[in-house]
């Protein structure tokens, strides 16, 4: 979920640059966690780098994916809540599923 709402975050404003502390004051996730999802967007090619301030602009790297993006904000905009129960049902599934690996087949 942090890594579609940085994402999201960073689409808003195409021009605006972002660093990890930024996104923790907008998200409220750990620096850390922040930077690894800058990261990872960044290898994704959704954004892009400025290498003379280390800060992060939305710029995906081909139009497709830029149009996935404009389509995934529009149906997460238009159905927050039922987006966030689906991601949430799966990682709690998995959850779940993790936990049964791990009782006790006595």
């Amino acid at each position: 979920m942090p890594h579609l709402e940085t994402a999201l975050l960073l689409r808003r404003d195409p021009k605006a640059e972002w660093d990890a502390r930024m996104v923790v004051e907008k998200l409220y996730i750990a620096e850390a966690r922040a930077a690894r999802i800058l990261e990872d967007l960044r290898a994704s090619g959704l954004i892009v780098v400025n290498p003379g301030n280390g800060r992060y602009h939305y710029e995906p790297i081909y139009l497709g994916l830029r149009e996935k993006m404009d389509l995934l904000a529009e149906a997460y905009n238009k159905n927050l809540k039922e987006v966030t129960n689906l991601i949430h049902s799966k990682i709690t599934k998995q959850a779940q599923e993790l936990g049964d690996a791990f009782k006790w087949q006595g």
